[in-house]
């Protein structure tokens, strides 16, 4: 008998990421894919030399984004997506250079494969929210 879990109910997603430490390896490897891969030239070039406070911050948002304690709240208050990127220029291939190193990242977790497909599919709708033109 298969158990399927219920990702996106309760903390669910948070505990299937890892917890806070599988949180802050997915964001090491995610900014690692960014500054790495071709395609994401120009995300990388809108963030600092130094990637060690956007990393924080990425692990952070996805811990209560994915149902666990509020740590990003917690450190540098409220966020809104839009807001926190308005000033950058995010197009649809911005948004999906993002993607691509999400995926990448992810290929590298020991998460279940159906953990894997559902949370790129869910980050697709706050990159979407990241974008600020055509």
């Amino acid at each position: 008998m298969q158990i399927l879990t219920a990702y996106g109910l309760a903390d669910s997603s948070y505990q299937a990421a890892g917890g806070e430490d599988g949180l802050r390896r997915l964001a090491r490897d995610f900014y690692h894919a960014m500054s790495t891969r071709a395609d994401a030239a120009v995300i990388r070039a809108m963030h600092p030399e130094n990637l060690d406070e956007s990393t924080d911050k990425l692990a952070r948002f996805l811990a209560g984004w994915l149902g666990g304690p509020s740590l990003y709240r917690e450190k540098y208050g409220p966020i809104s997506i839009p807001r926190a990127h308005g000033d950058l220029a995010i197009g649809p291939a911005e948004r999906d250079a993002w993607l691509a190193c999400m995926a990448q990242a992810l290929d590298g977790q020991d998460y279940a494969p159906e953990f894997k497909s559902y949370l790129l599919q869910a980050l697709s709708v706050p990159a979407e929210r990241c974008r600020t033109r055509d």
